[in-house]
């Protein structure tokens, strides 16, 4: 197989990079200077690939909802059944580790800046409606399996998606009501108590 061009490659490093940078530094800080540290790449190099810092920001955020999305995917193609496909689904959500951790600092970052910005509120929408639509479509399968209980899909899967939100928030805040271990209890018992059948 032929190795990729170094520019198939350089787009995703920098976006990597970038979205690295926004999780430790937030938006308003950013430099693209700091970029291109993180990604260790010169300036140039960014300039080639994104003309302004919003274009960096606007692609990172992209960039990193995308691979969020499709690190889930991977979990539907388990072979599990759906029930314990939406156990790991919750699972994979929590911010448990270095790479959840970014990732949600980097949500946090885009829902701070795309209250004011319609382009991000786009990209959110879209990207958000295809998790929304993920969980749902385990919620129905399961439903179909007969593992979990009649109900709308949709609203089942709104309801657990904003619980996972607001109690994530709550961890990277470092509540001390709301632990990682107490996200995880309280996400789960809402799948076994609300939705398993």
């Amino acid at each position: 197989m032929p190795r990729p061009s170094v520019e198939a490659e350089r787009r995703p490093q920098i976006l990597a990079a970038a979205c690295a940078a926004i999780a430790s530094m937030g938006v308003p800080a950013l430099r693209l200077s700091d970029v291109s540290k993180q990604a260790g790449v010169s300036s140039g190099t960014i300039h080639y690939y994104f003309e302004t810092k919003k274009d960096v920001i606007t692609a990172a955020f992209e960039f990193n909802l995308t691979d969020s999305l499709a690190r889930r995917h991977e979990l539907l193609a388990s072979g599990k059944d759906s029930l314990a496909i939406l156990h790991d689904l919750v699972d994979s959500y929590l911010p448990s580790d270095e790479l959840s951790v970014r990732a949600w600092k980097v949500w946090l970052a885009l829902w701070a800046e795309g209250s004011r910005d319609p382009v991000l509120q786009e990209i959110n929408d879209r990207l958000y409606g295809q998790w929304r639509d993920v969980v749902a479509g385990v919620i129905g399968a399961a439903q179909d399996e007969g593992t979990a209980k009649a109900g709308d899909p949709v609203l089942l899967a709104n309801m657990l998606i904003g619980m996972l939100d607001g109690l994530a928030v709550q961890v990277l805040l470092e509540s001390s009501s709301m632990t990682l271990a107490t996200m995880r209890e309280t996400c789960q018992a809402f799948v076994s108590g609300v939705i398993e059948g």
